[in-house]
């Protein structure tokens, strides 16, 4: 970013600051385009290899759909119980919310003080990579208390919602 700013303020007019700005965007961004590009070809490719490559003549055996060995019995649309139902919104609501325990976690127990970019950017003078902005390494110690209180309200709220669910009889499969 300061390069850039030291570019448009050398560039005479207004053109040349706007050509500066592309190349150095573009050159920024190079490995970007080339990661689409490639994943992209690939997707293309194998599209393309499976339709030259594939089986041509299509038979009442080949359209038959097939599951782990075993030749379809009975009709595909059968009912579930909806207490599979039940168990999987649960599931999926507690696993979402320990996602958002994860983060936290790092955080709190993380090692190491605040660093400012000026700090970043003399160490990338002795070979330490330069950090543009502020890099949070952790809680500061002022707000760990207040962090932890907000995460053990949700810690309870959560536990609140297991307990209903289980004295509802979710979790009990008869």
């Amino acid at each position: 970013m300061v390069r850039l700013c030291e570019q448009f303020h050398k560039a005479r007019n207004a053109s040349e600051a706007g050509r500066a700005v592309s190349r150095q965007m573009g050159t920024e961004f190079t490995p970007i385009f080339l990661l689409i590009l490639v994943g992209i070809s690939v997707a293309v490719g194998m599209t393309a290899a499976s339709a030259i490559l594939g089986p041509k003549r299509k038979t009442a055996v080949k359209q038959m759909p097939y599951e782990s060995g075993m030749d379809p019995i009975g009709d595909a649309r059968q009912r579930f119980d909806v207490r599979y139902y039940l168990v999987a919104i649960v599931f999926l609501l507690f696993d979402v919310e320990l996602l958002f325990l994860y983060p936290w976690a790092v955080a709190q127990w993380s090692a190491g003080p605040t660093v400012t970019a000026a700090a970043a950017v003399s160490d990338a003078k002795v070979g330490a990579p330069a950090v543009l902005g502020t890099v949070l390494a952790g809680i500061p110690p002022e707000f760990r208390n207040l962090v932890f209180g907000e995460i053990l309200v949700f810690v309870v709220i959560l536990a609140a919602g297991f307990a209903y669910a289980w004295r509802k009889g979710v979790f009990e499969w008869r």
